[in-house]
């Protein structure tokens, strides 16, 4: 037996429309059996999801329409996709995978995110952030559909130590459900839903490595300050909820430059202010001085390029490249900032690969 779609229930994924998505649909409940079958016909980093039906009696039966819908593409260090289920399905992610945090918004039906022996239910409208950790389980309500937007956990987790000018000492944690009705959650859901229009473009931001690393930076920064996680306080209070924009402008100076050969002039310039004064308000505001941050910032995207896992350029290259030229000095400052060795990195991200 079909069902068919009522108007409210009008298909989310189009193939036609998702051209640059790789987009996969189902008609064959045999596929949906919790085992591998249509998960095999995802990317890569989709195969550790599975999928199964929860009406038995639907077991073993073909559909003229599909029954489920999931429709990805992957860009640097994101993931956006598109789901939907005609039938009330669970979701399980298993296996080792690289991890995301996942914002969901429920565009239509229903869905439980199971984590750490605590349910939590949304509805048409709302929305989830989380982390795919194996173990995870996600029940779909029929008729369901959901957009999705997936951030690389070692991504968020760099803005967010850099927010704060420390290493995280646990876990980083956000209040699962989204309450996207004031402040700056509002123009969180505006970004996303503009971020999740360009990866349905051939030509747009996604496509351009800078345009989406400035896009992507920006909506990591807006997800730490609007969504409540496990280190709102420290970063609403303290030197990092009151950093003068003279540090905020030197600090981007740095990142934006931090190939090139830079003087502390420069810096200040690009701050908007005397090297006396820029030299005080990061004594005060981050107990160090202004070469101790770019050195810091060095080796942060340094790190970040070790871990891209889409090159293979010698590490020694990539320090290089971040301004140290001594490969053993550059490892132990590696070590005692992020308490691993260049070499660890690399091996982690092409593990991932």
């Amino acid at each position: 037996m079909d069902r068919v779609f009522m108007p409210s229930e009008a298909p989310t994924i189009d193939p036609a429309r998702l051209a640059t998505f790789h987009v996969v649909q189902a008609t064959d409940s045999a596929e949906l059996d919790g085992l591998s079958r249509v998960s095999e016909r995802f990317p890569t980093q989709c195969r550790t999801y599975k999928y199964r039906l929860q009406d038995r009696a639907l077991w073993r039966q073909r559909f003229d329409r599909p029954i489920f819908g999931l429709a990805t593409r992957s860009a640097g260090s994101t993931l956006a996709s598109l789901g939907e289920n005609r039938f009330a399905t669970e979701v399980a992610i298993d296996g080792p995978a690289v991890e995301y945090y996942a914002i969901t918004t429920i565009l239509r039906g229903g869905l439980t995110l199971g984590q750490n022996g605590r349910d939590t239910t949304v509805a048409e409208g709302q929305a989830l952030v989380y982390r795919t950790a194996p173990g995870t389980r996600i029940l779909t309500s029929d008729g369901s559909a959901r957009s999705n937007l997936f951030i690389k956990v070692e991504d968020i987790e760099t803005v967010l130590e850099q927010l704060l000018d420390q290493r995280l000492r646990k876990p980083l944690e956000f209040a699962p459900v989204l309450d996207w009705t004031h402040g700056l959650a509002a123009s969180l859901r505006k970004q996303l839903d503009f971020m999740l229009g360009e990866f349905e473009r051939p030509d747009g931001v996604v496509d351009n490595a800078a345009a989406l690393a400035s896009m992507t930076d920006l909506l990591v920064r807006l997800v730490l300050r609007a969504v409540p996680h496990s280190y709102t306080d420290q970063l609403d209070c303290g030197s990092a909820g009151a950093v003068p924009a003279y540090v905020r402008r030197a600090e981007d100076f740095m990142r934006a430059h931090c190939t090139d050969p830079i003087r502390m002039a420069e810096v200040a310039a690009a701050a908007g202010c005397s090297l006396r004064t820029l030299a005080a308000v990061f004594r005060q505001f981050r107990g160090r001085t202004p070469l101790g941050v770019l050195h810091g910032v060095r080796l942060d995207e340094a790190r970040r390029a070790l871990g891209d896992g889409a090159t293979d350029v010698p590490v020694v290259a990539v320090a290089r490249r971040y301004g140290f030229t001594n490969a053993t000095r550059f490892a132990s400052a590696f070590r005692r900032r992020f308490g691993e060795s260049p070499s660890d990195v690399v091996r982690r991200a092409s593990r991932s690969a």
